[in-house]
């Protein structure tokens, strides 16, 4: 009894280690079922997720995608956290998660998107994410309600509503993002950080929906690239009659920093390059001067043809460097102040690859 009980207590007095777990997709592999022997190789993302081995301890379950077009829609659960998505090709065009479905076909926009995300800890390298309904209305490429993700050297395409950055911190980095109207939308605390936002249409880059000014939520727009393209991509059209185009009408063939979904709508671009089909006023109150007195816009060091600080709307900012500082990623994605994490997400994304 005492060798037990002192087994026992040397046991409980070992720290517990984090076992990662790693698995592959390849269409080639056989479809994995409940009970099954091959629990390494699935032929779909999807099936992965549903029946790869859990890790152990806080660790991490990297599932490892062979190049190639997956036609499928994605759901990665609120219990399945920690789960790391990495494309194997060269480039993130050589791995495709993509579907075509508007909120007309879906039955609303929340229905649409390609890739949902709820679990927290969710990291994706590499890889392209799309929906190619077109400029046919609301159309999510991604859905990301999950805490402390990470989106590293990957693609983001649709038209309208293209990255639904709902919920959570989140971090984007070294990727490219493109749409046509509100491309950009939701409430998450989310940083961008050396992106190319690519505007295929006219209409506005974000629609940021703070609902209250006591809310750590927003969008930082930070040492990255604005580009349009309002001619040229199959999605565009400068035709306000068109399908999707009631929202992108009052751009008048230009596109728009940001305009607020919600009345608290916060949106900072910091040290980022705008371009020529910018409106030289920047941003829009969505018809509702009400607006101007509690959305929060600003920039600082905008550079490029449509960094105009003159000609911007009165109620929007001209940071200060000082000012700046709340808005780095370490700073701004730490958690809530009553009790911050100190998530560092730039320390967390030079792990990958």
């Amino acid at each position: 009894m005492h060798r037990l009980a002192l087994a026992t207590l040397l046991l409980l007095s070992v720290p517990a280690i984090a076992i990662d777990v790693h698995v592959r997709v390849d269409p080639s592999a056989p479809h994995a079922n409940p009970g099954s022997e091959n629990l390494a190789n699935f032929p779909t993302i999807q099936n992965a997720l549903d029946h790869h081995p859990f890790a152990t301890q806080n660790g991490r379950v990297y599932i490892e995608i062979e190049p190639g077009t997956y036609h499928e829609r994605v759901i990665v659960t609120q219990n399945h956290p920690n789960i790391t998505l990495i494309g194997l090709g060269k480039l993130p065009e050589d791995v495709v998660i993509t579907n075509s479905l508007n909120a007309k076909a879906a039955g609303g926009t929340f229905f649409t998107e390609t890739v949902e995300i709820n679990g927290t800890g969710f990291e994706a390298d590499n890889i392209t994410f799309e929906n190619t309904a077109g400029n046919t209305g609301q159309a999510v490429a991604v859905a990301n309600r999950g805490d402390r993700s990470i989106f590293k050297h990957c693609r983001f395409l649709s038209h309208q509503d293209t990255l639904f950055a709902d919920y959570g911190r989140q971090y984007y980095v070294d990727s490219y993002i493109e749409g046509g109207v509100d491309y950009i939308f939701g409430n998450a605390t989310a940083v961008f950080d050396r992106d190319q936002l690519h505007s295929n249409g006219p209409g506005f880059l974000t629609a940021q929906s703070r609902t209250s000014k006591d809310q750590s939520t927003g969008y930082v727009i930070l040492n990255s690239k604005v580009t349009a393209d309002l001619t040229a991509s199959p999605f565009a059209s400068n035709d306000a009659n068109a399908i999707g185009a009631k929202s992108s009408a009052s751009a008048h063939n230009t596109i728009g920093l940001g305009r607020p979904w919600r009345a608290f709508s916060r949106v900072i671009y910091i040290n980022t390059q705008l371009p020529a089909g910018l409106n030289p006023a920047g941003w829009n109150n969505w018809s509702n001067a009400a607006n101007e007195s509690t959305a929060y816009y600003a920039e600082l060091h905008s550079t490029g043809p449509g960094a105009s600080t003159s000609t911007r709307v009165p109620w929007s900012h001209q940071l200060t460097p000082a000012e700046a500082k709340q808005y780095a990623p370490a700073t701004f994605l730490s958690g809530p102040t009553s009790g911050p994490d100190h998530w560092n997400p730039i320390a967390e994304a030079a792990r990958l690859p």
